[in-house]
């Protein structure tokens, strides 16, 4: 069994259809269990008192903001190369649930930098690059509403989702690239030294599972919605001409 059979709209619907019940299972339990433990059962920090609670929200949504753009990019890169339509479709439905994402990470960086930093907006390079890299969310958006003919538009904002991916790097590694500013670095590492305290981190991972499972959830349901879209269309174009 090949990969590219999901490819099929009918096999991947049907799939789907038999995997959502699960993946929303999943996501429920991961969120309920990364959120309750992170903001009732863990304590304050030393020094950022009980703002450090944010991260539950704050650096979940910030990985599935890039992330979305990085899976809207594999997906079309294969409509590129294999012209397979489910792929932009994939992209398409996508967009909105990443471009969410970012919003919610740039709020909850705000209201969590207001504290800390004293401002509740500073042009660092992180936040800078996923201003930009919202803005490229409702660009592509705006682009796959303003052209008719799918096949153009899957074409036109797999080019827009290529010069996207730059800010989604450089959003994620603009700490890396930039000495100045003020955003901390990784919350996140390989290194194990680098990581915050096991009483913040366990709760964390269960918030990212949920976050990950979310956006496969809503972007296996919403790929649904457009391939059943695009099948109105057609029909509907067919008795036009008829």
């Amino acid at each position: 069994m090949s990969l590219w059979e999901y490819a099929n709209p009918v096999k991947f619907i049907r799939t789907t259809d038999k995997v959502l019940p699960w993946v929303w299972a999943l996501t429920g339990i991961c969120l309920v269990t990364g959120l309750v433990w992170g903001f009732f059962f863990t304590p304050d920090d030393f020094r950022q008192g009980s703002t450090v609670k944010i991260i539950y929200i704050h650096v979940p949504s910030a990985l599935m903001a890039i992330n979305a753009w990085l899976m809207m990019l594999v997906a079309s890169l294969i409509w590129i190369v294999r012209r397979h339509h489910v792929s932009a479709l994939a992209a398409r439905a996508a967009a909105p649930v990443g471009a969410v994402m970012t919003m919610i990470a740039l709020a909850t960086g705000a209201f969590w930098g207001q504290p800390m930093w004293g401002t509740w907006w500073a042009w660092d390079p992180r936040l800078t690059s996923f201003l930009i890299l919202f803005l490229f969310y409702l660009g592509y958006m705006a682009l796959w509403e303003a052209i008719e003919n799918d096949d153009t538009a899957a074409d036109l904002t797999s080019i827009l989702c290529l010069v996207g991916s730059v800010f989604a790097i450089l959003s994620r590694y603009a700490v890396n690239f930039w000495n100045q500013g003020l955003h901390q670095g990784a919350t996140l590492s390989l290194d194990k030294e680098e990581n915050i305290s096991d009483v913040f981190w366990f709760p964390l991972l269960f918030c990212i599972a949920g976050f990950v499972l979310l956006f496969i959830a809503l972007v296996f349901l919403r790929t649904q919605t457009e391939i059943r879209a695009r099948r109105t269309r057609a029909l509907l174009a067919r008795e036009g001409q008829a």
